[in-house]
């Protein structure tokens, strides 16, 4: 295993798929707007691995995987009056909210399920799949990525 750390980003794919972000190649993640979801938006360093959740879809699961290539930085849309992540409350000089610069590493041929993730012993400590736990950035174990690789049917090469 590598020194990397683990992390989970929901996003509902009417909004943002995998292929959307797959088409960009790199993106930024804004619109995070829940302080404990900031706070590990902040520990998050370049290198580290992010799965990406498909949420509030017929089938949700993890659908695929991406890298950290910007550590967190202030989320410009809070300041955009246009914006609906708009913060009277943040301010450049001031910011209240973060996002994280992502590139694509892969979608997944295999979606691993909500469902099949409730089922796995390795995965009884995963946020995702602890009652009422509705982050959208959560951290994933080393042991809780290997399981849901495996599930995926992919490896970090």
């Amino acid at each position: 295993m590598t020194a990397y750390r683990y992390w989970l980003l929901k996003s509902e794919p009417l909004t943002y798929s995998i292929d959307d972000f797959a088409s960009l190649g790199v993106d930024h993640w804004d619109g995070v707007r829940n302080y404990q979801a900031r706070n590990f938006l902040k520990e998050m360093q370049v290198g580290d691995y992010a799965f990406f959740y498909h949420s509030n879809c017929k089938v949700p699961g993890v659908v695929g995987l991406a890298r950290v290539v910007r550590a967190a930085y202030p989320d410009h849309t809070s300041f955009d009056k246009s914006s609906k992540y708009y913060d009277p409350k943040s301010s450049p000089d001031n910011p209240r909210w973060f996002m994280v610069d992502l590139e694509f590493v892969e979608k997944f041929g295999r979606e691993a399920s909500l469902t099949e993730l409730k089922h796995q012993p390795a995965l009884e400590d995963l946020r995702l799949v602890q009652r009422g736990n509705r982050l959208s950035v959560m951290p994933v174990t080393a042991k809780e990525a290997q399981c849901i690789l495996r599930l995926c049917e992919a490896s970090l090469v």
